[in-house]
């Protein structure tokens, strides 16, 4: 890296009392093609070109459903409001010379680890488009799609072109919500200065801009690729495919969504676990010295991390869910509505996206409903953060009630059954109550206010051993709440479908699937707010950060320590949200799955028989893709930070001077380890999640093929899917909770309780903290994002499990 050379021998005065300067990171500034491609046209033509777009999109949405127009014009308007959420929070201040310095240096790591890591994924998309490509060319078709003229070729093309934007969409999602983070973090810092409150504000409104657009780009993505297939294949036209068949072409797009949210997940999680490992291990076990002191070589690798791995990861995360969500959800509102003989199924085959389009507006209003008080200043008593996302959290979700409840009134109304949507409403409401369940059992066992984390804070008093026992136990415990949850809101919603009134033509009712689908739609029905409140937690955390980096005042620390506490548990919440939606939303899509077997063998596949050798063995190889994934996601983090302890523990040898502020750390060196082993150690634990389920669903159909089993393949990829959801459910439950109890264990005894910092008991806390960072931000999220990819490349692969 390149240093001032007085600064590298240490010979001109006090580190202390000179400039703090941080290092450039990359060689260029660097902007992702699309956006240099924009920023060169003329702001006139590209103001033409934006209108041309905005027609284009609303004359295919006019052409295909008023719904379609609606949600249009509901994504482009909250579009324009992230935009001024945006420029509002740049145009805050920076803060003194130094605190700019680092969040360059922040940014530009960050920048350029996301440049390397998504070049990756992309090559990889492509290579995996290709093989898509060749399965579907030569690939049996259903009979509805021999009857609209759909060949090979064709429905080859439109899987890869959806798989293809999914895969884009997810991955612009992740770049906007590292953009946004690495611009926020230092402004937060800055505005600690003056105002809890208003470093408040800004953090939330930074995770808004970045939740809005993620969410908005789930949903008009999926509309725009719906209304183009529509207008494209003449679907309801005489001898075209029926619109009730055409949600299944959108399954490529969620698939591409997937497949970027895993390896972004797994290399960001990789990436920022390992340096904040490695910083801890060295910096404050073995020299005592705080978090994020600029001493330690690996603190600027630790602040990156938490960019590319909490907000670049987790906006492709949520983008995939929603995604998943909302296509499963649509391909079960067609399916029922075909079996209902309903005479207008756009209603119910659209209200995913209806769904969405009103939780735009709602978190725009919870966003904005946080606003800082005029009295506030830096000696003011501190107010609870969570107190204050609390309310406006429970803003939010009284206004989805009510939009939720307007929604089903509008789009699932039916002259069969009069009184159904009463049912669907009531199912959203069990969604929406689900949610808020997951949220608050969550923030009960890793909130240090609350009796788990304080129990798991005295245990650390007496070893790091009895940490380690107390922290597993608390995981362990922590799933039993959730899977109750779980339970009761899925059996709630099937009955409620199934007794709304929908029945087939022999009189059976069929409205249990898409009950389930409307209750998933409720507990996503907050989405941009709960993933607003994901945001403020790096953010805040690299606030954090950067002040303790420049060296600012107690009193601004103890603001973003503050800060920082309330945003682990939101992050953790977060999680235990987007677990319990992946729940949901893997039972929508095996549903999905078992329908479009079907439709390819022409024979019924309603059940499938554990009891079956097989079978059985699919179940224990879906469970053991599990454990084995965690376990080597768990490792690749152990491995990298071994790396950066042996290079963090040679720069304090071979540099003295560092202790005393007289040497600048390397800090590139650590940033350039972390960045090449993630990158390096995502690709097996990736290529197992993708290459497992074909393999298996291959091999057994062969062997079905031998032994007189047709569906065996399709049987045993079923079983394998069914229980890796189950194992998965628990053991993300598990990773998450007990990683996020650690973590604020350590918080609640630097706020000074059981001794403190630099105390023995506050040493055992750190090592829990450490356990617990590979488990509740690379495996742990990992997993749940495992699932869903799980269930839509079965959805894509199924014609070769036959």
């Amino acid at each position: 890296m390149m240093m001032d050379d007085d600064m590298e021998n240490g010979g001109l005065g006090s580190y202390q009392d000179r400039l703090r300067t941080f290092p450039n990171m990359r060689s260029k500034p660097y902007v992702p093609l699309i956006f240099r491609v924009l920023m060169g046209i003329n702001v006139r033509v590209l103001f033409v070109l934006l209108l041309l777009g905005f027609g284009v999109i609303f004359y295919i949405g006019a052409s295909t459903s008023p719904i379609i127009v609606f949600v249009f014009s509901i994504c482009i308007v909250t579009f324009i409001f992230s935009i001024y959420l945006s420029r509002w929070v740049l145009s805050k201040d920076e803060g003194p010379p130094e605190m700019a310095q680092i969040s360059d240096a922040i940014r530009d790591g960050a920048e350029g680890f996301f440049r390397t890591q998504y070049g990756t994924i992309s090559k990889m998309a492509c290579l995996l488009a290709l093989v898509i490509f060749s399965i579907y060319l030569f690939r049996t078709t259903t009979p509805q799609q021999e009857s609209s003229g759909i060949g090979r070729s064709t429905s080859a093309c439109i899987t890869v072109a959806a798989f293809l934007l999914g895969a884009l969409c997810s991955g612009i999602a992740g770049y906007v919500g590292m953009w946004v983070s690495v611009r926020a973090n230092v402004r937060v810092s800055s505005a600690a200065r003056r105002s809890a409150r208003e470093a408040l504000q800004i953090a939330v409104r930074a995770g808004g801009f970045s939740a809005i657009v993620v969410v908005g780009m789930a949903v008009i993505g999926i509309a725009i690729l719906y209304a183009t297939f529509y207008v494209w294949l003449g679907v309801d036209t005489p001898g075209a495919m029926k619109v009730t068949d055409l949600p299944l072409l959108l399954v490529g797009y969620g698939f591409g969504a997937s497949f970027v949210a895993l390896f972004a997940q797994l290399g960001g999680g990789i990436y920022t676990k390992a340096a904040d490992v490695g910083a801890d291990l060295v910096g404050k076990v073995e020299q005592g010295i705080p978090e994020d002191d600029p001493r330690n070589p690996a603190v600027i690798a630790d602040l990156v991390g938490d960019n590319v791995g909490d907000c670049a990861a987790r906006g492709a995360d949520l983008f995939e869910s929603i995604a998943a969500e909302i296509i499963s959800a649509m391909i079960l509102g067609g399916t029922m509505a075909q079996r209902c003989k309903i005479e207008d199924p756009s209603g119910f085959i659209l209200f995913p996206l209806v769904v969405h389009s009103f939780d735009l507006v709602i978190s725009s209003v919870g966003i904005l409903s946080i606003r800082s008080t005029r009295d506030s200043s830096v000696k003011a008593p501190i107010e609870d953060p969570m107190a204050i996302l609390q309310k406006g959290y429970s803003v939010t979700i009284v206004l989805a009630v009510l939009t939720f409840g307007a929604s089903t009134r509008w789009l699932l109304y039916s002259e069969q059954a009069p009184s159904a949507w009463l049912n669907f409403a009531l199912c959203g409401l069990v969604g929406i109550i689900t949610a808020y369940s997951f949220v608050w059992i969550t923030k009960y066992y890793t909130d240090y206010k609350h009796e788990p984390v304080r129990t798991l804070a005295l245990a650390s008093s007496t070893g790091h051993g009895t940490n380690i026992i107390a922290g597993i136990s608390l995981g362990l415990e922590s799933t039993a709440l959730p899977v109750l949850v779980i339970s009761v809101s899925i059996v709630s919603a099937f009955w409620l479908g199934q007794t709304s009134g929908l029945v087939d033509e022999s009189g059976n009712p069929t409205g249990g699937l898409f009950g389930t689908a409307v209750a998933t739609m409720g507990m996503l029905s907050t989405a941009a707010y709960v993933l607003t409140m994901d945001m403020f937690g790096p953010i805040a955390d690299n606030a954090g950060g950067i002040v303790e980096m420049s060296q600012q005042p107690e009193s601004v620390r103890e603001i973003t320590d503050v800060l920082d506490a309330v945003g682990n548990t939101t992050k953790a919440t977060t999680k235990g949200f987007a677990i319990g939606s992946a729940a949901l939303a893997s039972f929508l899509l095996f549903s999905a799955y078992m329908d479009e077997v079907a439709a390819f063998a022409h024979e019924p596949f309603k059940q499938v028989d554990i009891a079956i050798p097989e079978v059985f063995v699919g179940g224990l190889l879906g469970s053991m893709l599990i454990f084995l994934f965690s376990a080597w996601a768990c490792a690749a983090v152990g491995r990298t930070a071994q790396e950066v302890v042996n290079e963090v523990r040679r720069q304090f040898i071979e540099r003295p001077g560092i202790m005393e502020y007289k040497v600048k750390p390397d800090y590139g060196r650590c940033v350039a380890i972390v960045a090449s082993a993630s990158l390096r150690e995502m690709i097996k634990p990736g290529a197992l999640a993708i290459i497992s389920p074909i393999v298996v669903g291959f091999l057994f159909r062969i062997l079905g093929y031998y032994t007189g089993h047709p569906l065996l393949g399709a049987k045993v990829v079923a079983s394998m899917l069914m229980f890796a959801t189950v194992a998965g459910i628990l053991m993300a439950l598990f990773l998450n909770t007990a990683g996020g109890a650690w973590d604020n264990a350590k918080k609640f005894i630097e706020t000074g309780a059981l001794g403190g910092k630099g105390s023995d008991t506050h040493k055992a806390a750190v090592t829990g903290d450490t356990v617990g960072d590979p488990f509740k931000d690379t495996a742990g999220p990992s997993i749940h994002v495992l699932i869903k990819m799980l269930a839509t490349i079965t959805l894509v692969m199924a014609p070769i499990f036959l």
